[in-house]
């Protein structure tokens, strides 16, 4: 099942995706009075589901062209900062340290966590600021985000599964310049507009508990990530339990999971974004989202 925030009228507002991806039926039509996704996602119950899943599959009289309404992030407003990995793929950590002129063993003994402020999250085909007046090294990531629907604590790899509500496609924005010069990623990651979402969210139940998608990214139609969402050193299990052992997370949180090897800093030369250039990140069963850098 495919969820999303669309703006109608002067509202957001959350619906459902039909299964062939023609119509959306906002919630509250439906009879539900969850004003946006995180508020689905706290109150999420099985009878919620039913209804939910009987109008994607069936449909309903409150439907809208999907390709007429505007799409914005399925969360706008994170419910805490987002929370990242550093250098999950190996081909990326590689490309990540020869930028950096430092050498690397291909060891990767703990995860590298940090977070990304994110007061607003930009969604399909809106503008993404790259702040050219002070950055000058702009960099994609597109990458896998994890939606959890409960409060998770004390929480066992092998019950991750349970915690989890969905999954959508992410881009990290980046400004390697900030990043690098302040050696740490919080600054460099957190601009204004530095992250995107969408087009949706695929409840949980529609893939394995770590899933293996194909993802990719585009700059201007031509590809440069190309890979499998389960190529990594740690996985969503490994991630959401260790992450949990010391520090609730609450229901919504957004967790994305490393890009792949292909991003800018990693081109011989490196190659940056400019003004003008257009970003498309896609994952296989989930959707794309395209945001041109103004």
């Amino acid at each position: 099942m495919k969820l999303l925030t669309c703006r109608i009228g002067d509202l957001e507002q959350v619906c459902v995706l039909s299964q062939d991806s023609a119509k959306v039926y906002p919630l509250q039509k439906l009879g539900l009075q969850d004003a946006t996704m995180n508020d689905l996602i706290r109150t999420f119950t099985p009878e919620k589901r039913r209804l939910l899943q009987e109008a994607a599959e069936h449909g309903h009289s409150c439907g809208l062209d999907y390709a007429q309404v505007c799409k914005c992030a399925p969360i706008p407003h994170p419910v805490g900062n987002v929370i990242c990995l550093g250098e999950n793929y190996m081909q990326h950590a590689e490309e990540s340290y020869r930028f950096q002129k430092v050498d690397y063993h291909g060891e990767q003994p703990y995860a590298v966590y940090f977070d990304k402020k994110v007061l607003r999250v930009l969604g399909d085909g809106e503008a993404i600021d790259g702040h050219l007046d002070f950055v000058s090294k702009l960099d994609y990531e597109v990458e896998l985000a994890v939606v959890l629907g409960r409060d998770a604590l004390h929480v066992r790899e092998e019950d991750v599964g349970d915690y989890i509500f969905g999954y959508s496609v992410a881009n990290d924005v980046s400004a390697r310049d900030v990043q690098y010069r302040h050696k740490q990623n919080f600054l460099g990651k957190s601009l204004d507009t530095f992250f995107a979402m969408g087009p949706v969210i695929v409840t949980a139940d529609e893939f394995p508990c770590p899933p293996a998608l194909s993802i990719r990214s585009f700059v201007n139609g031509e590809l440069r990530q190309n890979s499998v969402t389960d190529q990594v050193f740690f996985n969503i299990r490994h991630i959401v339990s260790e992450l949990s052992q010391g520090m609730t997370l609450p229901a919504g949180t957004i967790l994305i999971t490393g890009t792949p090897a292909g991003v800018g800093m990693g081109m011989d030369p490196p190659c940056f974004l400019k003004r003008g250039d257009v970003v498309t990140c896609e994952i296989d069963g989930i959707g794309r989202i395209s945001n041109p850098i103004r």
